[in-house]
């Protein structure tokens, strides 16, 4: 297969639970890798869990608990989640793996005896959940600029990575790559507030904790984040700094697209390129800054108490009804906005009345009137041309909103199908014509076209909602097609209905 498609999500942070702010990213990434599968791509779709460092090894000693035996149960819980949520990934990463520290420990070495990374002092301003060092000036009302907490005065010994010495490399890189970092206002944030200011040296070691991969030159130091997370998006697909590259990696790098939290793009398109340079490896196709889903219109933290996990969510209203709200309630560029009254309104009107209620009622009449079988009796008029040339329109657009990742406008698109069908069945009045004996054929013929219209629905709607479209093929009594197999039916012997979706 020549076509390859390489997605990669940030990986969590093996710290707490995630929430469904952190579970909509994996959501997001899997209805883009089911789609791509769907095209006939050869996917790979990595996520995973990032392990290390200073805030894990503080949550571990409240916890009275070893570091690894913490984040062994974290990132259980973080995999647990994602699986609920049915996120189709073929690698499920974790950096505490050997494979990977050997590795990033391979990455360090090369940078240090090439020159890239020294050693020097570090003092400044430094916040903890962040891990992350501060100037006075990008505090923002003294508090840390990314999560609005405190920061400390801390001054330890560490190794520095030159990342200055690419600066001006990196920012004609991204200006004469349009696509690179998406959307634009991510692009244009990084090079005016960060790269054009300057960039200064970036500290890739600790000396203050002792929970992360040690330099193997100089063991009072662990090797911080930046290196030994960023890193996982090639460890994992067999980079070997010294030598030949695994099969798989000369398979799948570049990375066709990361998808990461608007939080955190600053280090995967600014960091994370400077090391790909300097290891004399291909840039990323696209990095994709998505935004944040808020709980009524704030970020969701712990110590506001306003915190939702997905898992409680899909117990009380079903996995594709939670997945369908994230991907079709996020904007492309701005903030969505999670409450539990949208979630049901979502749920009644998208899913229960215009999904549910369409299957249902096409089926019952198929099973009423023709016993379950109908065959296309093309006895076709106007209204019907223009249906299916608006499905097939509908059907188009999915293609190109999915191409430049607008998920939300995708799925919109796709339940248009769905609510033009409703509107077929009220303009050709299935249990009117059933009056007439001599309507019969018509009758067969709308009700075939509705199951069709159906099905093309369901086979799209599988990289959204698969357990969903699984169900609508059973009683349809249709196996599940790819892309390329979209319309091939010429009858339909149909199942009993069944309810899709529970009104709330």
């Amino acid at each position: 297969m020549d076509k390859k498609f390489y997605i990669a999500t940030s990986i969590a942070y093996a710290s707490a639970k995630p929430h469904i702010g952190n579970t909509y990213e994996v959501v997001l990434a899997d209805a883009i890798a089911r789609f791509k599968r769907l095209q006939g791509y050869d996917v790979y779709f990595q996520t995973g869990t990032d392990e290390h460092g200073q805030k894990i090894e503080n949550k571990a000693k409240d916890n009275n608990q070893e570091p690894k035996e913490y984040v062994d149960f974290v990132s259980g819980e973080i995999k647990r989640i994602w699986d609920t949520m049915n996120a189709s990934y073929d690698k499920f990463v974790r950096t505490t793996d050997k494979c990977h520290k050997d590795v990033v420990t391979k990455i360090f070495n090369k940078l240090y005896e090439q020159g890239d990374i020294y050693k020097g002092e570090y003092s400044g301003l430094y916040c903890t959940p962040c891990e992350s060092f501060w100037t006075e000036s990008q505090l923002v009302d003294g508090k840390c600029p990314d999560c609005g907490r405190n920061v400390i005065e801390a001054k330890e010994e560490a190794y520095f990575f030159k990342i200055s010495k690419y600066a001006k490399w990196l920012e004609e890189y991204i200006e004469s790559h349009k696509e690179f970092i998406e959307p634009e206002s991510r692009k244009n944030e990084m090079i005016n507030n960060f790269i054009k200011p300057g960039l200064e040296d970036l500290c890739v070691s600790r000396s203050s904790f002792k929970w992360g991969i040690p330099v193997s030159f100089d063991k009072k130091h662990v090797i911080y984040v930046w290196i030994d997370a960023l890193s996982n998006y090639i460890t994992f697909l067999g980079y070997n700094p010294d030598g030949e590259n695994a099969e798989l990696f000369n398979k799948y790098w570049p990375c066709d697209l990361h998808l990461v939290g608007k939080d955190i793009i600053r280090f995967h398109t600014i960091y994370w390129p400077i090391i790909l340079k300097a290891l004399d490896l291909p840039m990323p196709k696209k990095i994709f800054g998505h935004p944040w889903m808020l709980m009524g219109n704030d970020k969701m933290s712990k110590s506001k108490g306003n915190i939702v996990y997905a898992d409680d969510l899909v117990s009380e209203f079903g996995v594709d009804a939670v997945r369908y709200y994230m991907l079709h309630e996020m904007p492309f560029a701005s903030d969505g906005n999670f409450t539990t009254d949208l979630l049901i309104e979502s749920l009644n009107s998208n899913l229960a009345n215009t999904l549910g209620n369409l299957v249902n009622r096409t089926i019952t009449m198929v099973n009423k009137y023709f016993n379950g079988t109908v065959i296309n009796r093309k006895v076709d008029i106007d209204k019907d041309k223009e249906f299916f040339d608006y499905i097939d329109t509908c059907k188009t657009t999915v293609f190109e909103k999915m191409e430049i990742l607008r998920v939300a406008d995708a799925l919109d698109a796709l339940f248009d199908i769905f609510r033009r069908s409703n509107k077929y069945i009220d303009e050709n009045e299935p249990w009117v014509l059933a009056k007439d004996e001599n309507n019969n054929e018509r009758l067969e013929t709308v009700l075939f076209n509705l199951l069709e219209a159906i099905r093309i629905g369901a086979v799209l709607l599988q990289a959204f909602m698969p357990e969903t479209a699984e169900r609508i093929f059973s009683q349809l009594g249709v196996v599940a097609t790819d892309f390329n197999n979209i319309e091939t039916k010429e009858s339909f012997t149909v199942g009993e209905s069944e309810v899709l979706f529970e009104r709330k």
